[in-house]
């Protein structure tokens, strides 16, 4: 078994893609119908937190228009200006007065040094996930996808995603959708490259649904 480097590489995405494959029937018929999966990273920092947060119990569309609505408006999704708005302010762009919440607090908490975004990617996982599960409305979820998409790790299962227990529900024909903790055990198996297992796990889900591209996206 090859070792995970620090930060999943495309390089590194498509050796483990293969080795998944091998060790897994599941996988190796996702991998053989839709190659290796996308990267789908995004950027390190603050907008991406913004973006999760606002794509919590929402279609990612309706989070994207939000999103994009939010950064036209604002001039740029940065702290400086998320927390100069007040959160009311924020409700006019569409958001819930919780996400509006969740959104004008993380910017404080970046804006004032409570919350270290460069130093959370730098230190130990454990150091920066536990920071990052402080601020409010960031739960596991949330961090997962961060470390998942943002910094890249290679071993991350994103903890209880509905999209991907919906794509092990189908692939392993089981009568109903698995549960956290399920899918948890049985990530197990694709240590250390549970994060290449999910990006597999969701290639099936939008390409069943006709919605997949090999694109990496924005």
């Amino acid at each position: 078994m090859t070792k995970a480097p620090r930060a999943l590489t495309r390089q590194a995405l498509h050796h483990a893609a293969g080795e998944l494959a091998s060790r897994d029937a599941v996988l190796a018929g996702v991998r053989e119908r839709l190659g290796a999966p996308p990267m789908w990273g995004r950027r390190p920092g603050f907008a991406t937190l913004v973006r999760i947060i606002l794509e919590q119990q929402v279609s990612l569309a309706a989070a994207r228009t939000l999103y994009r609505r939010l950064d036209t408006h604002l001039g740029g999704l940065t702290p400086e200006r998320v927390a100069a708005s007040s959160t009311s302010s924020l409700r006019e762009f569409g958001l819930t007065r919780q996400k509006a919440a969740y959104c004008h607090g993380l910017a404080l908490r970046v804006q004032d040094g409570r919350l270290d975004l460069a130093a959370a990617a730098r230190g130990p996982d454990e150091a920066g996930r536990s920071a990052l599960l402080a601020v409010p409305g960031l739960g596991p979820w949330s961090v997962d996808i961060y470390y998942l998409m943002a910094l890249r790790r290679p071993d991350v299962w994103p903890t209880g995603d509905l999209a991907l227990a919906v794509a092990i529900r189908q692939l392993k024909r089981m009568r109903r959708l698995p549960t956290a903790d399920e899918q948890c055990r049985l990530a197990r198996r694709w240590v250390p490259w549970r994060s290449v297992a999910a990006r597999m796990l969701w290639a099936h889900y939008l390409e069943a649904r006709g919605q997949y591209s090999a694109d990496p996206g924005p």
